[in-house]
This record gives C-alpha cells, sequence and structure tokens, in this order.
C-alpha cells in the first residue's frame, strides 16, 4: 500500500484507520479501543486493546479476506537476544483462539506475557502459527518469510505444521501470529477482531516490588494474558459504547471549535505515553508502617521515635472510609512521568495544570495522589543530595515542604528527584498544593479527605512564611529561579507566586471552614487579604508586572501572571484582585503574548517585553508551553473572555496538531520557540487542556468558597487574632529552613507545636 489512499482518525482512547486500497473493491476499517472510561477503575486498569476489522465488499463477486495479526516475543533493550523465550497456544471457550508469548526479561525486571487472541464465528475462521523466527538462525525453526508464503498462498494455516517449539537460543528472536479468514458477499460487510493484552504483575523499584491494579481482579501469578486477551474480545462492545456514551455530548456540542472537541481528547494519549504505573494501592512486600520516614536507620532513637509520631498523623491521610458503598475502600496508588525526558514522577508543579484531566475523569486517582503529596508535607528526608547548580548538598526533603516530585528510583519512599534546585525554597509548590486539595475537597464532596489532609494544609501555608522577609504579609522570591519556570529567575514580589500565594491563603480559610476550624478560617482570611494589598502594588495600569525588583524582566507581561486567579475562579473563590484589572490583563496578554507571535497561531509566549518583543532573559521566558497556554486559555473563559480563549488555546491545536506547525500530534512537547523548535516531546502540562472543560463546565457560583462562613462567635477579632498568629508562627517557626545541626534539636518541638495548633 502506498498510503494515499488510507486516513486515520482519532478520538482517544479509540481510533479507526479506512484502507481504500490496495483493492478499490474492498475497504477496510479497523478499530482500535481500549478500556479507558472515567469512572470505571475497573476495566479502565487492564492492559488491553481490541482491533476490530470491517471489510465491506463493494465489487460484485464474492471476496475472501484474510487478515493477520503478528507479534514479537519482545520487549526491546537487553533482553531481545538473549533467548529462553516461549510461546505457548491455547483454544478458550466462546470461540477465542489466543497465543501466549512469554519473555523472560533482563537486569533483574519482572517476566512480562503478551496475549494475542482471536475470535471464531459462523463467519470467521482461525488459523495460527504459534512460533517462527523472526531474526537470527536456528535449525528446523519457521521464518517470517515462510509464515508469510503460507498466508498468501492459503490464505490460512489449517495445512502448515506449525508448533509452539521449544524456548528461543539466544542470538534469535521469536514471534507468533494469529490468520482470521473471512467471505464477504458483494455489497455486506463482515468484521474480524483480534485483542492484545500483556501482564506485568509486578512493578519493581530497588528491590520493592508492587503490584498493578489489574491484578485485584487477574491474581498476581502472571498467567493473565490470555484471559485479558479473551474477555477483551468479549467485552469490547461494551466498552465503546461507554466511550461513546461520555464522548458524545461533548463532539456534538457545535457551540465548541471543531478542533476543540477532537484535541480535547487526544491530549488524553499522555496517561498511556507518560509512563503511567497504577499499583494496587497495598505496601511493597518488604515494606513496614515506618517505610513512609526515609533513612530512619540514620538517625537516634529519640530522632526515630519523634518521626514516627509524625508519621502516625500521615497515617489518616491513607486510611480512609468510603463515602458509599459504591465507591472502593483502597483504588490504588497512581503515578505517572513529567516527560519522557524529564524522569520524574507526579511531578507537582507540573501537575497544578494537568490534574484537571483526572479531577474531571478519574476523581479518586486525582484524590490518591494528593493524599501521597498531604503525607509528604509531613516527613522530612535528611539524606544529602547535591544540587546541579550550586553544587550545595542539601537534605533531599524538609518537614513542611511539598515535594517537587514523588521520586523516581524509589517512588514515595525517596523523593525529590529533581537536583537542578533546591525545591525546598520554591515559592509555587506549597500554594500549588492547598489550592489543589481545596479544590479537590470541595468538587467530590469527600470529608474524610478534607480532615485527612487538613494537617497538611495547614502546616504548608506556616512553611511559607518564612519567605515573607519584611512582614509585610507577602512572600518574596529569592533571586534565582524559585518557582516552575525554572531557568527565570525572579526576585521579590512576583505576579505567578504573588498570586498563587494570594489564592492558597483563601482557599485555607475555606478549607479551614470545611473543617469546622471557624477561628483558623478567621485568621487565614485575614492573612489572605493583607497579602492581596502587598500583591496589588504590581499592577501597572495594564497587567501585573513580573516582580518588583526592577531587573531585566520585571516589567515582563507573564502570559501565566494570573495563575491564582485561575484556580482561585476554578474553585468558586472570590477573585483575588480587582475584576476590571483582572479583565485588563488578560487583554493585554492576548495582545501581546498571544498575537504579536505568529498573528496568535502558536500559543502564549512566556514572556514578552511591554515593547512587543519577546522577553529573551532566560530560555523559558521566549518560549511557548502549551500546557500554561491552555490555562491562560481556561482563564480568559473563566472571565467571559470565551472567544479570546479559544483563539489561544487554538495556536497549540495549529502548532502541535495541524500539518501547518511542528507536527506533533500524540507526543505534545512542553515548549517551542519562536522558531518552531521544541523542547521535551511528550510532557505532562498539556493535559490542561481539561481545564478549558472545566471552565466550560462547572458552575462556579455553585462551587467553593460561596459558602465560606468567617463567624467566630463572641470572642474580640483582635483577641483571636492574636492567639491565632501565635500558634501560626510558633509552627512556621518550627518548620523554618534551618541547618542540620538545628533541625534534629528543634524536632520534638516541632511535633508537639503541630499537634497542639490543630487539636490533634
Amino acid at each position: 500500500m502506498k498510503g494515499d489512499k488510507s486516513t486515520y482518525h482519532a478520538l482517544y482512547p479509540r481510533s479507526w484507520t479506512v484502507y481504500n486500497e490496495p483493492d478499490p473493491e474492498l475497504r477496510i476499517v479497523s478499530r482500535q479501543v481500549s478500556p479507558f472510561i472515567p469512572n470505571n477503575y475497573k476495566e479502565s486498569s487492564f492492559p488491553v486493546s481490541v482491533f476490530a476489522f470491517t471489510a465491506t465488499n463493494l465489487g460484485k463477486e464474492e471476496a475472501t479476506v484474510t487478515l493477520l495479526f503478528t507479534w514479537e516475543n519482545s520487549v526491546g533493550g537487553a533482553s531481545g537476544l538473549t533467548g529462553e523465550h516461549f510461546n505457548s497456544s491455547t483454544m478458550e471457550t466462546d470461540g477465542v483462539h489466543a497465543i501466549a508469548l512469554h519473555h523472560k526479561t533482563a537486569n533483574g525486571h519482572p517476566p512480562v506475557t503478551y496475549a494475542i487472541a482471536a475470535q471464531e464465528t459462523d463467519d470467521v475462521s482461525v488459523s495460527e502459527c504459534p512460533c517462527f523466527l523472526v531474526s537470527g538462525y536456528a535449525p528446523n525453526e519457521i521464518t517470517a518469510r515462510a509464515m508469510w508464503d503460507e498466508i498468501k498462498k492459503n490464505k490460512s494455516f489449517d495445512r502448515f505444521p506449525c508448533e509452539p517449539g521449544s524456548p528461543s537460543i539466544p542470538g534469535t528472536s521469536i514471534g507468533a501470529a494469529i490468520a482470521a479468514k473471512v467471505k464477504v458477499p458483494p455489497g455486506c460487510d463482515r468484521t474480524v477482531t483480534f485483542s492484545l493484552s500483556w501482564d506485568c504483575p509486578e512493578v519493581r523499584f530497588n528491590e520493592k516490588t508492587y503490584h498493578r491494579r489489574y491484578t485485584r481482579f487477574y491474581g498476581t501469578l502472571g498467567d493473565a494474558a490470555v484471559n485479558m486477551a479473551r474477555d477483551a474480545l468479549l467485552n469490547y462492545g461494551d466498552w465503546e459504547s461507554q466511550i461513546e456514551e461520555w464522548q458524545n455530548p461533548i463532539l456534538l456540542d457545535t457551540s465548541l471549535p471543531d478542533w476543540y472537541r477532537v484535541t480535547l481528547f487526544n491530549e488524553l494519549y499522555y496517561f498511556n505515553s507518560g509512563g503511567a504505573i497504577w499499583t494496587d494501592g497495598l505496601p511493597h512486600k518488604q515494606s513496614t508502617e515506618t517505610s513512609k520516614i526515609s533513612n530512619t536507620e540514620q538517625q537516634n532513637s529519640i530522632d526515630a521515635d519523634i518521626l514516627q509520631k509524625i508519621n502516625a498523623v500521615c497515617y489518616q491521610v491513607h486510611h480512609y472510609s468510603p463515602q458509599s458503598q459504591n465507591v472502593e475502600e483502597n483504588i490504588g496508588q497512581f503515578i505517572y512521568l513529567e516527560g519522557i525526558e524529564y524522569l520524574m514522577y507526579n511531578t507537582y508543579d507540573v501537575h497544578f495544570y494537568s490534574s484537571f484531566a483526572l479531577l474531571i475523569l478519574f476523581p479518586e486517582l486525582e484524590l490518591s495522589i494528593q493524599r501521597d503529596f498531604a503525607a509528604a508535607v509531613m516527613f522530612r528526608d535528611p539524606t544529602k543530595k547535591e544540587i546541579m547548580s550550586s553544587g550545595e548538598w542539601v537534605p533531599r526533603k524538609l518537614l513542611g515542604s511539598v515535594p517537587h516530585d514523588i521520586g523516581l528510583n524509589n517512588p514515595w519512599l525517596e523523593l525529590n528527584a529533581y537536583n537542578l534546585f533546591n525545591t525546598d525554597r520554591w515559592k509555587d509548590l506549597n500554594a500549588k498544593f492547598v489550592l489543589q486539595v481545596y479544590r479537590d475537597a470541595v468538587a467530590t464532596g469527600d470529608q474524610s479527605f478534607a480532615r485527612a489532609v487538613w494537617p497538611s494544609v495547614y502546616v504548608s501555608v506556616a512553611y511559607l512564611d518564612q519567605f515573607d522577609k519584611d512582614e509585610d504579609g507577602m512572600i518574596e522570591n529569592e533571586g534565582f529561579p524559585d518557582q516552575t519556570y525554572d531557568t527565570w529567575s525572579v526576585r521579590g514580589v512576583s505576579a505567578y507566586c504573588g498570586g498563587l500565594y494570594v489564592a492558597a491563603l483563601q482557599a485555607a480559610s475555606a478549607f479551614a471552614t470545611i473543617v469546622g476550624e471557624n477561628a483558623v478560617a478567621f485568621y487565614f482570611n485575614a492573612k489572605y487579604e493583607k497579602a492581596k494589598t502587598v500583591y496589588e502594588k504590581l499592577w501597572n495600569g495594564s497587567y501585573f508586572d513580573y516582580d518588583n525588583s526592577g531587573s531585566d524582566s520585571s516589567s515582563s507581561i507573564l502570559a501565566d501572571q494570573l495563575a491564582g486567579q485561575w484556580y482561585a475562579r476554578a474553585c468558586g473563590l472570590k477573585p483575588i484582585t480587582k475584576e476590571e484589572w483582572i479583565k485588563k490583563a488578560l487583554e493585554t496578554i492576548h495582545e501581546f503574548n498571544v498575537m504579536k507571535v505568529r498573528g496568535g497561531t502558536r500559543g502564549a509566549v512566556n514572556g514578552m517585553s511591554p515593547d512587543g518583543q519577546v522577553d529573551t532573559n532566560s530560555l523559558v521566558s521566549k518560549e511557548v508551553w502549551a500546557g500554561t497556554t491552555y490555562s491562560v486559555a481556561a482563564c480568559m473563559i473563566q472571565e467571559g473572555q470565551r472567544e479570546k480563549g479559544f483563539q489561544t488555546a487554538s495556536g497549540i491545536y495549529e502548532a502541535v496538531w495541524s500539518d501547518r506547525g511542528i507536527s506533533c500530534a500524540f507526543q505534545t512537547p512542553e515548549a517551542w520557540n519562536m522558531n518552531d523548535e521544541y523542547r521535551s516531546l511528550c510532557y505532562m502540562r498539556p493535559l490542561a487542556i481539561w481545564a478549558i472543560q472545566w471552565a466550560l463546565t462547572t458552575p462556579m457560583q455553585n462551587f467553593g468558597g460561596a459558602k465560606q462562613n468567617l463567624v467566630v462567635g463572641d470572642e474580640e477579632e483582635s483577641d483571636l487574632l492574636s492567639r491565632q498568629d501565635n500558634g501560626f508562627k510558633e509552627v512556621a517557626r518550627y518548620v523554618k529552613i534551618a541547618k542540620s545541626s538545628e533541625h534534629r534539636s528543634r524536632l520534638q518541638e516541632t511535633y508537639e507545636a503541630i499537634l497542639k495548633t490543630l487539636h490533634l
């Protein structure tokens, strides 16, 4: 086939290809579907895919069609040619023929078994070649050429002497094939279905073994591939119906741009391609109750005892009661990479943008991620790691800080794989945590989640207090890239971190109301009002200055300057500044950051000088980020600027998904510059397109902060604020970054202060 008469279509998690070649009288449509089904926490965990081929006879004579499905017994890499791999065939019930391909991996990785299958019906006959030689030489083995010649000659393997054979020998690679033959009368169509599954029940990190989510339904023995392939063939029709029921209301909504209705679903590819791992949620095989505390064996007994007590607070984060009997108590734990080039799981400053996809589609998984971070706030890891930018050795994780990521080599137990800068000093992470967990608690209505994470919310706010150097109520950046734009330095009060801080204080106040802490709510609201006053000093009449340091970038127009307002509105909270300023700032961003970049066809550049020139002071200031562009568009839509919002977001479609840009479909990069030179293919943040869907469908006036009640009783306001401030400052002092020699001596006081202030 040349391909010029074939077309590919995609609406993740389904796709289809229409083949009008090589025979013009025979059209074949191949449909692919995987069980990615919102709010379905069972089938959505299955590692399976179905391929349904519908052949339509456009001619005047009966057509005999044979379709061949082949698969190599390989995972690539070191084990490909090591030998000892073998295949086995089986005849299942319901007419399903299946071949299992057992692969012995290398370097201590767990084994994996694939299965390919096809279903025999009254119209479809199925035959198989359980083993053939893909590469290398082995005497008496059927070669790939011989297998293919048999299909071309006889249209099946019915007369082909092919057996599973012995395990492969080193230097060779083997595969398997299933053929399905069907006769199609003139003017009729017939459908043939194949399935593919893979069974690798174990996930190993540093000799710690976890089991994947699907093993709760198929077991952990590694013998489930054939059963999953069979079940997929029998159930895929129901999966397709559920997916269509989910997608059709959006696809049929003609008020939405055509490009948006398609791209919204296709950006979800990242949950498959982004290194996602979904475990059964049970502890690893070597775990103990104290495993959440890293390297406790290196600490003295008193220190370890204190950390054990803090860990007891963390325990309630992961032990909660479901709201109803229809919700599983343990939905599992979910991790996914920041990007295929940025190897860190659940990078939190980026998940801040992408989390809307999980919240809308799989809210229980979103809560699971937030529970992990809530627990992480409350413990520390004193193990030293080297910072690349300075050569400094710092503790891996401090008490009270929100980690940058959940780890890489030992997720959940060894945090902060990122080491370009010391993220314990970043100013956005703690604020982003407060905003996300507030949004998630209110959106799901999960009171047990809210109560469990509340201590971490309080401590997160207290941790930020140390960065208010002049005690004016606002945190200050410290002159290095201490936030998600990690090559763009910022000093003093900044639009990005300052806005996030203001929004986080308001969210913390509203959160306190949810858990019945009205006095704390009143106190945090007072802090919000004070910080808001300082933040508004950045307003210059058209937008909020990048920062107030007087640097070359201080007057830069940051596309993401209203990140705090975006989240506040998404949570149903009050605006963090004057609404007319918000609208004016968005108009300025659209005019400068969007429309001055190729006429608005590339998204929003991160930094733009007020003279209309791109800010070139750093690598990231002169880049367009797909994910932040989507979030800016969502903010515009929330603020009533729907046309500008969709026009802004359409630049990402033009750049990535159309044939008029860099053409990186299904591998959306993090960034590209004005020359269309892209960076970091296949990245997490572009899932933020689902923030647009949140903005379109969530009734803001009935969501979140409107229900906040700040009645505090008969106590004088000044007395209440003074009392709350004393308790808050006590916790803030104890979680303040200190030299390691000081930190241990204050650990007992830290624990007591946290529990006293939070009434635990």
